[in-house]
């Protein structure tokens, strides 16, 4: 092989741009100077707009009614809301006591919420009293016994929420400033809860400079200015919301819209074209969902430009019409996860289509990138797979309270461990192909689904498409592609498939088993659990 193609897969970003040394209080307080008569915030569901002059002033009133009720550096908050205005007011609030959010996934049930409360040492809830079929305040109240440091609940649509931006506004704003002098952009900032796929989920401990900084970044390879209109209808607990939807603008001077508390693909269209939004976020199954709006060709998405599309390999197909039908010809793909805050690689406006629809991108400013042989550890050569590891400010300060788990997912240099399998391309760019435990073993040949599932992509009749390995006794394992159909076409048999794929795909690639479905079971950020698809399926084929 020519000494040229034996390159290394390890790439570092550009440093031309510093990184802000700010926290994030200090990096908002001057967007809002900066901007203080700009739209920061508008929440479609109330009609509720704020200016950055407006939001600043609320943001300082929940952080001098939190600190009336006692809250101060270090103290863990936890939020449990869908998207809501007071979601953003609170995420600057705490950061300006330098207090720490926990974020508690909205889709949480009362095991899961005793669990995190008590895990990160919350000492004040807020929360929405409930949302949907979601009883919040009831499933408080049942866990609060055996809560022991949660010493406060605020309910943001009840009384206690009036009162603690009553409280706050008679406050002295001057002691922000004074606090803020003793806050240190290294300070941890913010708990998200990744969902482990065993056990119970680990709280990834983010800091200032890495959420700030991150969210920055994101927002100057999307090229954002004061002038953009973010729509954000990902859920604000997870980075993709807070980081890259709500930090990535006030970094800015650009406005977030929130579309409705929780996705709905009509709310967002209508919130494009209402609020003439020039960028707008999703993970594919909520594309998938907007393109396929029956009442699609009657928005006016003619201000969109960019956006984000990130969370869950992105299919070729749907990427196309995010470009071609929704005008988003500076689309951008991001890959990354929580505990690198969470971009590690993007592509950029002035890339190929071919690029950002095959592609995660090149490696994030300040950042590093390597691909390693997970046996090894080794460095592998461009264009072979290995898993992928991250280097640089997003990696997070390490799991809360769980040094043993910290030390397995980022080693002695630094690195993080994805656990996501990739390959490097000889100019840096990342496919990835894969979870490390995504990967089928089948009879002894290593099947990656995500090849088969963008080959199916292409099949008329499929809207979507997942593929799994199960357990078979003569192969080890075998393949069962779960199927959602376009409108009125007729379910597909495995037996149409085989015909498909064949001569097209070698035979040990092809789906043995085929699951028609309306839905995938998913997180509430729209990744893929694929863990429940192999229990169900496994249940299935033995029933």
């Amino acid at each position: 092989m020519p000494h040229a193609q034996r390159r290394p897969s390890h790439s570092s970003g550009p440093t031309d741009t510093p990184l802000l040394l700010d926290t994030v209080g200090g990096n908002f307080d001057r967007a809002a100077l900066a901007h203080p008569d700009r739209e920061a915030l508008v929440e479609c569901a109330t009609g509720r707009r704020w200016t950055y002059a407006r939001l600043a002033a609320d943001v300082d009133a929940v952080a001098l009614g939190l600190r009336a009720k006692g809250i101060g550096r270090g103290d863990r908050v936890g939020i449990w809301a869908p998207n809501l205005a007071e979601w953003t007011l609170t995420q600057y609030a705490t950061a300006k006591l330098g207090a720490i959010l926990v974020t508690v996934n909205p889709a949480y049930r009362s095991h899961e919420l005793e669990y995190v409360l008590n895990q990160a040492g919350v000492c004040l809830l807020v929360a929405a009293s409930r949302f949907k079929s979601s009883d919040y305040a009831g499933m408080i109240a049942e866990v609060r016994p055996r809560c022991p440091e949660l010493a406060d609940v605020v309910l943001v649509d009840g009384p206690d929420w009036d009162e603690l931006l009553m409280t706050g506004r008679q406050g002295d704003r001057a002691v922000l400033a004074e606090i803020a002098r003793e806050l240190d952009p290294e300070d941890p900032i913010n708990i998200q809860y990744t969902s482990g796929t065993t056990g119970f989920p680990k709280g990834a401990t983010l800091s200032h400079r890495n959420i700030l900084n991150n969210g920055y970044f994101v927002g100057e390879l999307c090229g954002y200015t004061e002038q953009d209109r973010i729509c954000i209808p990902v859920p604000f607990y997870h980075c993709f919301g807070m980081v890259m939807g709500n930090l990535a603008a006030t970094s800015h001077g650009a406005c977030t819209v929130i579309p409705a508390p929780a996705f709905d693909a009509a709310a967002t269209l209508a919130a494009v074209a209402a609020e003439q939004c020039t960028s707008l976020y999703g993970v594919p199954t909520m594309f998938i969902a907007e393109l396929a709006d029956p009442r699609f060709d009657q928005y006016d998405l003619g201000s969109l430009r960019t956006g984000i599309m990130a969370g869950a390999p992105c299919p070729i197909e749907v990427m196309k019409d995010v470009i071609g039908r929704m005008g988003m010809t500076e689309v951008s793909i991001c890959y990354g996860m929580t505990e690198t805050s969470p971009v590690s690689t993007q592509t950029r406006a002035d890339d190929s289509v071919e690029r950002r629809v095959s592609t995660v991108g090149r490696v994030g400013p300040h950042l590093e990138v390597k691909v390693v042989d997970p046996a090894t550890g080794e460095t592998v050569p461009r264009g072979e797979t290995g898993e992928l590891c991250t280097r640089g400010y997003s990696v997070m300060l390490g799991y809360w309270a769980q040094p043993e788990q910290t030390a397995e997912a980022i080693d002695a240099d630094r690195w993080m461990h994805t656990g996501d399998l990739a390959v490097m391309d000889q100019d840096g760019y990342l496919s990835i192909t894969g979870r490390s435990k995504d990967m089928v073993i089948r009879g002894g040949e290593n099947v990656y689904p995500r090849e088969i599932e963008e080959f199916l992509y292409a099949h008329p009749d499929v809207l979507d498409v997942q593929v799994i390995g199960v357990p078979d006794e003569k192969y080890g394992e075998e393949l069962m592609a779960w199927v959602r159909m376009r409108e009125g076409a007729r379910p597909l048999t495995a037996e149409a498939v085989r015909e498909y794929c064949a001569g097209r795909l070698a035979h040990f690639k092809i789906p043995r088993y085929v699951h028609v479905v309306d839905e995938f079971p998913m997180t509430v950020t729209g990744k893929i659990r694929k863990v429940e698809m192999r229990e169900r399926a496994t249940r299935l084929l033995n029933g």
